[in-house]
């Protein structure tokens, strides 16, 4: 029986850069509730954008956000990660200095910005419709910082990943999270860690749970259950790490709730 199912939104839930939840996940995650499974909204993003995605559901679901940097449940923070404040100074101004290059610093409740260009303050005030706080020296980066991100406004090549994994994997994970971001997280620091600390909260077994990713930021979390669902669209290492594909999340979420909860009724 199926008591947490755990989605990645970029990707996997907001698809072909969609930035609003499609109408029928809503009543798909009250139907869960119902039978006793806890939906878990797992993403990159921040908290407070992330609550806003869900506000019709709010105060039915738990959230993992910045890549497994914090987690929330009922309005409670069960932990949130933090960077090394000299690595994170240090990649910002490394991001800075690239061209084509924009950073976000994630703090629990805004990002950091230092926009170059008015594209990327209205991508993310008005589009990705953060919170930001912008600010005009690094010395005004004093709250501690979970993950920090790049943005390449030319979108991602396979030298510019190789670049950044270049510089800075010997000291953080540095993982692709979409078309255009690179994200820079502690080793310790994954959407797999913020499943586990529901596992345990709520005295659920890795057997009892259903993740769904698309990107290489999802694989952890992928890895960390046996039924794990990657997008039919999603590159190849990252199918490699689930145990199964789908087309649509809430395909697979119709069929366990029909199933009620047996998720090897929705497998077979």
């Amino acid at each position: 029986m199926i008591k947490l199912v755990a989605s990645d939104l970029d990707g996997t839930l907001l698809l072909k850069g969609a930035q609003s939840l499609p109408e029928d996940i809503f009543p798909l995650i009250r139907e869960l509730k119902e039978l006793g499974i806890l939906f878990v909204a797992a993403s990159g993003r921040q908290y407070a954008n992330m609550k806003k995605l869900f506000s019709p559901v709010v105060n039915d679901i738990a959230f993992i956000s910045e890549n497994g940097g914090l987690a929330v449940y009922n309005e409670k923070i069960l932990y949130q990660d933090s960077f090394d404040p000299k690595l994170v100074r240090e990649i910002a101004e490394s991001i800075y200095a690239r061209d084509g290059a924009e950073f976000t610093c994630s703090t629990k409740d805004f990002y950091y910005l230092r926009p170059k260009t008015e594209h990327f303050r209205d991508l993310m005030n008005n589009v990705v419709k953060n919170n930001c706080r912008e600010i005009n020296s690094f010395d005004e980066m004093r709250e501690p910082c979970m993950k920090m991100a790049v943005y390449e406004s030319n979108g991602l090549q396979d030298e510019t990943i190789r670049y950044w994994k270049e510089r800075f994997g010997d000291r953080c994970t540095v993982v692709t999270s979409g078309n255009a971001w690179v994200d820079f997280i502690p080793f310790e620091t994954n959407k797999a860690k913020g499943v586990d600390v529901y596992q345990k909260l709520l005295g659920i077994s890795k057997e009892e749970c259903v993740v769904f990713g698309d990107e290489y930021n999802d694989i952890a979390m992928l890895k960390s259950v046996p039924y794990s669902f990657a997008m039919a669209h999603a590159k190849e290492g990252v199918k490699k790490a689930a145990s199964y594909e789908t087309e649509s999340v809430q395909t697979v979420l119709r069929k366990l709730i029909r199933a009620k909860g047996k998720i090897e009724e929705v497998i077979k």
